[in-house]
């Protein structure tokens, strides 16, 4: 059970009044937690097999808004409702909140209660089931970086988020002492973490000023998610709890490295390694290589789902770690795939494109379902990439904007087949309304180059 709360459980504390709230939250477009929250008694006499949500909230930007143009709702369509079923399975203590727990729930049609396929668990879902027929099984781990500022989110949002202060001023990447100034945030993260079911390794500082970094360990596609989700949710509450700020937003500053979310990966076939064969240099069996080459391919078409928003491409800069080219490597971190655990039974494939600012469902969709093809097509792996892989000037390069993003997934016929024409034609749609946001924006760039100048 991913969770660790059973019914039984849940209905003693209940009745002993040591939980007294249950969050029943689905997850939306951006890999946030949105839902409501119950008084457990009604929980468990009403809410428990289901309660409802407006169907706008699979339909928004990151401030809310309610953009035209998607099929699945809109003011034409009344904004009706969705099924929120709630996944027992999910079922957890939240230690950090007095007396309370957390259910993810599935989204369901409010009249045919079928998934809806855009929710970004059923998508992971479906791309799950795909392998099942396989026979295999994933296990992914995602590592989630973030900054830590001074000062209250409210605080800041007041200021206009100017004048930020990252909450150490050194660079801290694995500094025992730097990160100790961090320490009363970030034990009580890691211990509220694991208490609630989520399977913590540690904290450590990132190659920043002020930046962290939470390492959840390896478990399946949907469990990793739900861990990732729930751990980025903490981060948030208990950062804001502490009086300080944390922040996912991949670049914050133009002469600062950003923040990424890369994602491990590998296959298991009836609880062996399906990557590993001993008989290969590497370790790699055909399977992998075969997988290996089709996340290659399908690279570009699927960079939006890893690098969801226009901020998001001002990460990938030479010289900071994040990639700029789409090829593969061994125990390389300047290539977007590196191959690590060469040659043992833990050779997996770790993904360097996806920024902190992923929904991690709805990335590891798009790169099972590229893993899939290649195996199905059984794609040739080309040789690896040595060295600079930033010098490789010859190889494919990851899309530069979020404009050249959207028109590969929306020209992708591998993700509409994987996912199906409806799934790719909303988060296009998702993609299309961020950059006409930006669009219309006037930056402080733009004004403090401009305003006498021009």
């Amino acid at each position: 059970m991913a969770g660790n709360l059973s019914l039984d459980t849940l209905t003693e504390l209940a009745a002993t009044g040591e939980i007294d709230t249950v969050l029943v939250a689905l997850v939306d477009m951006q890999g946030r937690l949105q839902g409501k929250r119950f008084h457990v008694r009604d929980f468990l006499d009403n809410a428990i097999e289901e309660t409802h949500c407006c169907n706008y909230l699979l339909a928004t930007d990151l401030m809310m808004a309610t953009p035209d143009g998607y099929r699945a709702t809109s003011w034409e369509g009344g904004y009706g409702d969705y099924t929120l079923r709630p996944d027992l399975t999910t079922l957890r203590h939240v230690p950090w909140l007095e007396k309370t727990a957390l259910v993810l729930g599935d989204v369901l049609d409010h009249h045919s209660h079928e998934p809806v396929a855009h929710s970004p668990r059923q998508m992971l879902k479906r791309q799950v089931a795909r392998l099942a027929d396989l026979g295999l099984d994933a296990a992914m781990a995602t590592e989630l970086e973030f900054f830590l500022f001074e000062g209250a989110l409210r605080d800041l949002q007041k200021s206009g988020y100017r004048d930020l202060v990252p909450l150490n001023g050194f660079n801290e990447d694995y500094a025992l002492f730097q990160t100790t100034k961090e320490e009363g945030l970030l034990r009580p993260l890691r211990n509220h973490l694991y208490a609630a079911g989520i399977p913590v390794e540690c904290t450590k500082g990132e190659a920043e000023t002020g930046q962290q970094e939470l390492n959840i360990r390896y478990a399946g596609a949907l469990d990793c998610a739900d861990h990732h989700t729930i751990g980025k949710h903490a981060v948030k509450e208990i950062a804001w709890q502490h009086g300080v700020s944390a922040s996912f937003l991949p670049k914050w500053r133009a002469d600062k490295v950003g923040s990424s979310s890369h994602v491990h990966m590998s296959l298991w076939q009836n609880g062996d390694p399906a990557f590993f064969d001993d008989s290969n240099e590497l370790g790699m069996s055909e399977l992998m290589q075969n997988f290996l080459a089709g996340l290659i391919h399908y690279a570009r078409d699927i960079t939006f789902f890893l690098a969801p928003y226009v901020n998001s491409y001002k990460r990938f800069a030479k010289g900071t770690f994040a990639p700029t080219r789409t090829v593969w490597s061994v125990d390389n971190r300047t290539a977007g795939f590196r191959l690590c655990g060469a040659g043992s039974k833990g050779v997996r494939v770790e993904c360097r494109i996806g920024g902190s600012d992923l929904n991690p469902y709805l990335a590891q969709a798009a790169l099972l379902a590229a893993g899939l093809r290649g195996i199905a097509d059984e794609m040739e792996l080309q040789a690896p990439t040595s060295g600079d892989v930033y010098e490789s000037a010859d190889t494919p390069e990851i899309p530069r904007t979020l404009r050249e993003a959207t028109e590969t997934l929306r020209e992708s016929d591998m993700l509409r087949a994987a996912m199906g024409d409806e799934v790719v034609d909303h988060y296009t749609r998702a993609a299309e309304w961020e950059q006409e946001e930006y669009d219309r924006a006037v930056t402080d760039w733009e004004i403090a180059r401009g305003f006498e100048q021009a």
